[in-house]
């Protein structure tokens, strides 16, 4: 099976910082992930967490775009995973908004109809805001794979986050 592109999109939570377990469960099924994370996320990682991903994915772990005069760092994806995806960033992907490098590449991907899975990572009071329903119902209308709400709590070496979930919500969308 020839290597496919993943785009992972990391929102600023608790499990972003453990982006790299889910790169070791795709990578065997032939995927080379680069991650992104929104601003937001970026400041959670220092300069060196940074660089341990990118010598992790083979990819510069991008948060912003690049110059117009600077080589392009990212190959296309055929595929974007958004996991944690946070209230803000599910309600401005619904909403339209590209006020960042990860949104924009999100909805040029949704234009392109590439699969793109959502997992929401929700406090539960904003997981009952009006918005955030209506918001995870248009993305699903629009052909995005959009998981229940995780549970919101930081993951533990007892209780880790589930990546797994994840990693069988992808492949199943792209069958």
């Amino acid at each position: 099976m020839p290597d496919r592109v993943l785009y992972l999109i990391g929102c600023a939570a608790p499990p972003v910082q453990d982006l790299g377990a889910l790169v070791d469960l795709l990578r065997p099924h032939g995927w080379r992930t680069c991650v992104i994370p929104t601003p937001a996320a970026a400041d959670w990682f220092d300069t060196d967490a940074m660089a341990r991903m990118a010598r992790h994915t083979g990819f510069p772990v991008r948060s912003t775009s690049r110059r117009p005069d600077d080589p392009t760092s990212l190959p296309p994806a055929d595929a974007a995973l958004v996991a944690p995806a946070t209230f803000n960033t599910i309600n401005k992907l619904a909403g339209g908004v590209a006020d960042n490098f990860a949104l924009g590449l999100l909805h040029e991907g949704i234009g392109r109809r590439m699969p793109t899975v959502v997992m929401p990572y929700a406090k539960p009071a904003l997981a009952a805001h009006p918005l955030f329903a209506e918001s995870l119902s248009t993305l699903a209308s629009w052909g995005v794979k959009v998981l229940e709400n995780e549970l919101v709590r930081p993951p533990t070496k007892s209780q880790p986050f589930r990546w797994q979930r994840l990693e069988a919500a992808l492949l199943e969308h792209l069958r």
